[in-house]
């Protein structure tokens, strides 16, 4: 798999740049392998609209508040669009939103208006915006930027923030340094709404938080990475490299495709004489952008899932309805790459093949096995594989009820399997089978382990099960956990509506942060011999209803934008499968987790309660999830919560017809 280039930019000191030395810094940076340039927008002379020694009735100020004046050249930096698709503006940090001065605050807002308006008729592809002086207040920043953010409808826009603010973190605990800037961003990005086009701009330092603080800026719309070149090291070669623990975070930031940006505190040395000893390194490529090019490229070679989830990740998918839709043809051959899951099912089949009693009264040896929910027949596959290695006669009943598939499973008999399968085409819930099986297989889990039915589905089949059959999977466990997702989140808002607040969401996750390790909220257990009895089919689904109330400590605080699910299913005795991040089947890929979102998210303080509140109810037609979530605060109890989601199964369930 082909390995994209990084994109990769140079910052100089902004005071250092002017109009009469932009072009030969373009010149400079496009020689040394650069792919844009940051540059200020105005001159340090633009302050002067700040008006700061000015009467209240200045002439000159009130006809530049009307917005009678333009820029003036010596204003700008940025004169003209040339090379306007390489240079990404910079706004100066002098402008101060919330300034206690109330002329400084509005002569900011007005300049920044100004400043946007230029970047949008010239076509600028990006724009970084300042990060506020740390003990001030951020509020008036945030509504202002709100506001001007309608003026840059092509334009990127960056905020830059430290991973680390050396300034607030002075007396925060080693393992929670790090969180400050986040909430600072967090308060800003509140402000403008999770819907908004504000990209982050993280500057690294020779400082880096812990792992599960950096977690949180994996949920954040991180665009661009900043290296500055003091934080590089030099090896014994005299080439710069950063520290192990730099490679690692970078390495983490590479796959969600940032831009990365070579920050420099001293200017580059633009004209040399052509005899100068600095010609000939002038002529060679940024050893700092090569090196983050080195380490683009040496990235660990994606593994079978990350190779299976390209175009899939953080791609919001409507669960499966296998009872209420007949599946495509290519759902089918999807799941039927996956190696990882047939071989568990393989192996489980040969288990218990292997544990059933070879009969000694003159019985026939031969072991019934039904493969409901056939398919196409891999799962027959496998069981005449699992028969052929445990050296078991079985005689095998495929069933489906899609009657596209059924096509398949018919030139399966005719040309593969013959007389040792028998193939039916019926719901396994209604079929009247000629005799009892004694094993019962299926592959009727979803990514909430029973989000596709599968109780309801082998409540109606295990009537043809003898009474020591054995089914597979024996069981399957639900796992819950809160979850930070800034763009899961704003996909779901972008429909404008609650039905899809209601709804929930097959996702591979790439861009989130769990707040708080998995837990457990329910089981299923096959064959179910409590609530059904023996040869009969359920007289209702209500010995399905579940429900569960989970708490979690958020060590770090966080956003909470949804809840994740997974499953875990046993599906003979050792033999398991599992989409829980802790105990993943290595190389699966069949499930991708569950996503099921909070209308409004929910501030989570560090060493907060979460609690889930989770229900799957159902009527005579349908089953469906509704959703609480809450967060408690020792010494003040629950501090905000969000309503019941999906009421009554209103916006989203799962059809049984």
């Amino acid at each position: 798999m082909p390995v994209e280039s990084a994109q990769i930019g140079y910052m100089p000191p902004s005071d250092s740049i002017s109009a009469e030395n932009l072009m030969s810094l373009v010149a400079y940076c496009q020689t040394k392998g650069f792919d844009f340039v940051v540059s200020p927008i105005n001159t340090p002379g633009y302050r002067r609209v700040l008006f700061e020694s000015d009467g209240p009735q200045s002439p000159a100020m009130m006809t530049w508040r009307a917005g009678q004046q333009a820029f003036t050249p010596e204003d700008l930096v940025l004169r003209t669009a040339d090379n306007a698709d390489y240079i990404v503006g910079s706004i100066p940090d002098w402008q101060s939103f919330d300034s206690l001065d109330a002329k400084v605050r509005l002569h900011s807002e007005l300049a920044l208006k100004q400043q946007f308006n230029w970047v949008s008729h010239l076509g600028l592809g990006g724009v970084m915006l300042p990060y506020p002086p740390s003990t001030g207040p951020l509020t008036n920043y945030g509504r202002v930027l709100t506001g001007a953010l309608g003026i840059l409808p092509y334009t990127t826009c960056w905020f830059k923030v430290p991973c680390m603010d050396e300034n607030l973190e002075r007396d925060v605990a080693e393992e929670a340094q790090g969180m400050k800037s986040w909430e600072r961003w967090n308060s800003l990005r509140n402000m403008a709404g999770s819907g908004s086009k504000l990209g982050i701009a993280l500057e690294f330092s020779g400082a880096l938080p812990s792992d599960s603080v950096l977690d949180r800026w994996f949920a954040e719309p991180v665009k661009v990475i900043i290296l500055p070149e003091d934080i590089f090291l030099t090896n014994n070669k005299g080439y710069p490299v950063l520290s192990k623990r730099h490679q690692h975070v970078v390495r983490m930031f590479i796959k969600f495709k940032p831009y990365f940006i070579i920050s420099s505190s001293s200017f580059p040395k633009l004209t040399l004489d052509e005899f100068s000893d600095d010609m000939l390194e002038h002529s060679f490529a940024s050893p700092h952008a090569d090196y983050v090019r080195y380490l683009h490229r040496t990235q660990e070679t994606p593994g079978v899932i990350d190779q299976f989830a390209v175009g899939y990740q953080d791609y919001l998918q409507a669960p499966l309805q296998p009872l209420q839709d007949n599946l495509e043809s290519n759902t089918y051959e999807t799941f039927e790459k996956d190696p990882i899951k047939y071989q568990q099912y393989e192996l489980a089949v040969e288990r218990a093949l292997l544990d059933r009693p070879i009969p000694t009264n003159g019985e026939p040896d031969i072991t019934v096995i039904m493969v409901v929910g056939a398919g196409r027949g891999p799962l027959v596959n496998c069981s005449l594989r699992a028969a052929e290695k445990a050296g078991r006669n079985v005689r095998i009943y495929a069933v489906e009820k899609n009657p596209n598939a059924f096509v398949t499973i018919q030139n399966m008999k005719a040309n593969v399997w013959g007389d040792r399968v028998n193939i039916v085409f019926s719901d396994m819930r209604t079929w009247k089978a000629p005799e009892k099986a004694d094993i019962l297989v299926s592959e009727l889990l979803g990514s909430f382990g029973d989000n596709e039915l599968s109780p309801e589905c082998l409540d109606g089949a295990q009537k043809f099960l003898k009474p020591e059959g054995i089914s597979i999977p024996a069981n399957y466990t639900t796992f819950v956990a809160p979850m930070a997702s800034n763009k899961l989140h704003s996909d779901v808002a972008a429909f404008k509506d609650l039905t899809h607040f209601e709804t929930s969401y097959v996702v591979m996750f790439k861009a989130i942060s769990l707040l708080a390790q998995p837990k457990p909220i329910w089981v299923f257990e096959h064959p179910n011999r409590t609530d059904i009895p023996m040869d009969q089919d359920p007289l209702s689904n209500h010995h399905n209803v579940r429900s569960g109330s989970i708490e979690f400590t958020s060590e770090t605080s966080g956003m909470l934008h949804g809840v994740a699910g997974y499953f875990e299913s046993v599906l003979y005795k050792d033999v398991m499968l599992s989409i829980n991040p802790e105990t993943h089947s290595p190389g699966m890929f069949s499930w991708f987790p569950i996503y099921f979102p909070v209308k409004t998210p929910l501030y989570i303080p560090a060493q907060s309660q979460v609690v889930l509140d989770f229900w799957r109810l159902t009527d005579t037609r349908k089953v469906w999830y509704e959703w609480r979530v809450s967060c408690k605060v020792e010494n003040l109890g629950e501090i905000h919560s969000t309503p019941i989601h999906n009421v009554s199964g209103r916006s989203s369930s799962i059809g049984l017809f």
